[in-house]
This record gives structure tokens, sequence and C-alpha cells, in this order.
């Protein structure tokens, strides 16, 4: 592999997955509700998420990008839906005294809900087709161990970000007791049920 390519991937990746969306919301509640690995779980999923997109667009896989974006209402109105839900469960959870232990089905909850959920947002895959398309990547007939190198690098920058999150946000999880969790679930429900809204008014509009 390309150790070049590897590192411009992980730059992609990370710079992908850092700006606070809902995911990042949903990781950084999950964290204080529930403890770091589930916390993780959730960003990994969405890291998950981005390598397939960047796999797309890095091997130039035209025909499935096309049907993807062309069916980008549909897509917007069920992760808008999706969205909703996670919100409104959100603002009704009722906090714990302390992190739950994190068990298997937890851990894959959280991860496939979150993998589910980025898979559903198609600004990802045109973001991943720019910034391919910008380095010479998105040809029909790229190369495929720098195609590969790049994927990589991808799932390791976006990986890297949700470990740093998760893992400070996990620290400062002991300076919040039932009362402050309460409200972190309410703000983060009303913040998670907006970007939802927003999502589905989108779709709407693009009809």
């Amino acid at each position: 592999m390309d150790l070049g390519l590897i590192l411009r991937g992980i730059v992609i990746g990370f710079s992908i997955a850092a700006p606070v969306g809902p995911i990042g919301v949903l990781c950084i509640r999950r964290t204080l509700a529930e403890g770091r690995l589930v916390g993780l779980a959730t960003g990994l999923g969405a890291a998950t998420a981005d390598a397939l997109y960047g796999c797309m667009a890095a091997f130039g896989l035209t025909a499935l990008t096309n049907r993807l974006i062309g069916a980008g209402l549909w897509i917007r109105l069920i992760g808008g839906a999706f969205l909703l839900y996670l919100g409104i469960r959100t603002l009704l959870a009722k906090p714990g005294e302390r992190a739950a232990t994190a068990s298997g089905s937890g851990l894959a909850r959280a991860y496939l809900s979150t993998f589910v959920l980025t898979l559903t947002n198609p600004m990802t895959i045109l973001s991943f087709l720019a910034v391919f398309a910008a380095m010479g990547m998105g040809s029909t007939h790229p190369e495929p161990l720098a195609a590969v190198s790049l994927v990589v690098g991808v799932f390791a920058g976006s990986a890297l970000w949700w470990l740093g999150l998760s893992a400070v946000v996990s620290m400062l999880r002991s300076k919040f007791d039932a009362r402050a969790l309460r409200w972190v679930n309410i703000g983060s429900g009303l913040v998670i049920v907006a970007f939802a809204v927003a999502a589905l008014v989108g779709a709407g509009v693009r009809r």
C-alpha cells in the first residue's frame, strides 16, 4: 500500500467526520449515558459507512453512485424519519445513575444505527466524489492499490476522530449526575429532532 495515500485518506476521513452533526450529538450523548464503548461503537458505524462511500468514489462505481443520488429523495425521507425516531427516543430516555455495562447487543445496535443513518446522507458520497475527483481518483479505471490505500486511510481517519471524541467525553462522564444527564438527553433529543426536521423539509423542497 501507498503510505502517502493512506495519510491523505486519514486527513480526508478525519475532516469529513469532524463537523458536529446528528452523529456527533448521538456519540456524545451515548458516551455520557452508556459509556465509552457504546460511544465508540456509534462512531465506528459512521466510520464504516464513510469507508463504504469512499470505496465507491475511489473505485469509480459510477452506476451505483448515480442510483444513490437518483434515489436521494427517498433516502432523505428514510434517513429523516429514522433520525426523528432516534431524537424522540433520546428526548424521552431516562438516565441511569451510572453508565450501563456495554453488552454485545448494545454495541451492535449502536454501531448499526449510525451505520444506517450515515448511509442515508447523500451528501457523504458527494463529498467523497468531489475530494477524490480533485485527487484524480474518481476515474472509471483507478489504480486498485491506490484506491485501497485511500479507503483504508479514510476509515482510519474517521475512526480516529470518533475514538478521540468518545475518549474525551468519557473523561467528563463522572461530572454528570442523573439530573445533568436528563438535561443532556433533552438537549440532545431536541438537536437530533431539529436535524430530522431539516432533513425532511429539505427532501420536500427538492422534490
